[in-house]
């Protein structure tokens, strides 16, 4: 006799069956899981996903934003400035396992998706992708979406997907809150059995619990004070210290710090002339000349002398006094971000680390991070630049940039690539982003239309 399992599966390949008995025998199915303790909040899901009339064989909506649009609201979502906790804690180990890590917003849009790569290639035929709407109203009960509903972790294994075309896969899912209580998203891991074991469910709370104590610090440093200003207010030095839960999925472990955060030195020069270098919650935009010399002396760590560095930046060595006077007027502009940036001279030297755009996004591509990498690349690294040290900089991270996504990235995300202001007219990527879409696909049209621009372009010149 068959299991209720199997009839549930059975129901999703003969969707005509009656709504009566369909409900039965998924209420059936559900009762089989005995470590499901939301089984019924599983069934009422899908009794919604119904009184919305979903169909269970259409695919997911694409999506309707542009490249531009969806940018928009990753710069402006609060989890972005926590994405690489969910990196450290959760995409490297995702890559590894064969999973996927998505994160949504409060409305259950994929903002961020990234992973094992033929996964990620695999799970683009339910349209889970960059973009999508998988909020329950849109997609029936998945775990991104339930996980919205009802403001709680679940975990939704294949047959319980209201969605066929969800079957083969599992997921995992954890709200996220901002410090005021406020549900602002959703971390999901998808795959197959690994997705719904055990150990994930624990795996992805003490993620966001780390995400959630990393968004407590960041509002508690960004706020001017504490208390009302008076006359026995504490110097900005001195404030107390605040409790941090420390960003580890294994302990949550009380460590002291200043109000005033320390953090790692930053250096943005990708997609901007002038730069800006952070240091906790301060920051500063620097002059062209001053982000040309930050960024060869992040690039080449051990150290560059006088001679050198002047030739990168196409200083004659007759000018050396040039490059001298500027690096007076470059330190004394780091005095004022953070006495901890010092530069050393014979040779010229970062005398501490310096996390430089650039080099996160090199990074992320050898990890083979596509998703988080093409995120983090705003442009071409000072585009503007005409220093020799920094045009081939700028060169090697876009054909770095360039090369990964042809060779490794699935068609979505280079799709994404090639709509960006660096590939628009690289017929290359756009005929790759053809031969990688199905025979029968919608988006063929546009590309071929694309392509044919690109000709009329290029013969116009």
């Amino acid at each position: 006799m068959p299991s209720a399992l199997s009839k549930t599966r059975n129901w999703f390949t003969h969707p005509g069956s009656a709504p009566q008995l369909v409900q039965g025998e998924f209420e059936h199915s559900v009762l089989l899981h005995d470590d499901l303790p939301q089984g019924e909040l599983v069934r009422a899901s899908w009794q919604r996903s119904r009184s919305l009339e979903l169909d269970p064989d259409a695919l997911v909506a694409e999506p309707s934003l542009t490249f531009g649009q969806l940018r928009r609201l990753r710069d402006d979502h609060p989890l972005a400035a926590v994405l690489p906790v969910v990196h450290s804690l959760l995409i490297r180990h995702a890559v590894d396992a064969g999973l996927v890590v998505a994160v949504s917003d409060e409305f259950g849009r994929l903002l961020w998706l990234d992973g094992d790569r033929v996964l990620r290639r695999q799970v683009e035929a339910m349209n889970f992708v960059e973009g999508a709407d998988w909020s329950e109203a849109h997609a029936g009960t998945n775990a991104p979406g339930l996980a919205l509903a009802l403001d709680r972790a679940v975990q939704i294994r294949g047959p319980e997907h209201f969605n066929r075309l969800a079957l083969a896969w599992s997921c995992t899912a954890v709200p996220v809150h901002a410090p005021d209580g406020r549900v602002i998203g959703v971390i999901d891991i998808t795959g197959g059995t690994d997705a719904v074991a055990r150990q994930t469910l624990p795996l992805v709370q003490a993620s966001v619990a780390a995400l959630q104590a990393e968004l407590r610090i960041n509002a508690l440093t960004l706020a001017p004070s504490l208390a009302p200003a008076s006359r026995g207010t504490v110097p900005h030095k001195t404030r107390p210290a605040v409790m941090r839960l420390a960003a580890t999925p294994s302990a949550a472990v009380a460590v002291a710090v200043p109000l005033h955060k320390a953090g790692p030195v930053a250096l943005s020069v990708l997609g901007t002339d002038h730069g800006r270098l952070e240091s906790g919650d301060r920051s500063i935009e620097i002059r062209p000349r001053h982000a040309e010399i930050l960024t060869l002396l992040a690039w080449y760590p051990g150290g560059l002398s006088a001679e050198r560095l002047a030739s990168l930046l196409h200083e004659q060595t007759s000018s050396l006094d040039t490059l001298r006077s500027e690096m007076v007027r470059l330190r004394k502009a780091l005095d004022r971000l953070s006495p901890r940036i010092v530069i050393s001279s014979q040779p010229y030297r970062l005398e501490s680390a310096v996390d430089l755009d650039a080099q996160r996004v090199l990074t992320l591509l050898e990890r083979g991070a596509h998703r988080v990498a093409l995120a983090a690349y705003r442009g071409p690294l000072l585009p503007r630049s005409i220093a020799p040290g920094i045009v081939e900089i700028r060169a090697e991270v876009s054909a770095r940039l360039r090369e990964s996504l042809l060779s490794d990235a699935s068609v979505d995300l280079l799709l994404t690539y090639a709509r960006t202001d660096e590939a628009r007219y690289d017929e290359e990527v756009w005929r790759a982003c053809l031969e990688l879409l199905p025979a029968h696909s919608p988006k063929r049209a546009s590309i071929v239309a694309r392509l044919a621009s690109i000709q009329v372009e290029i013969a116009g010149r």
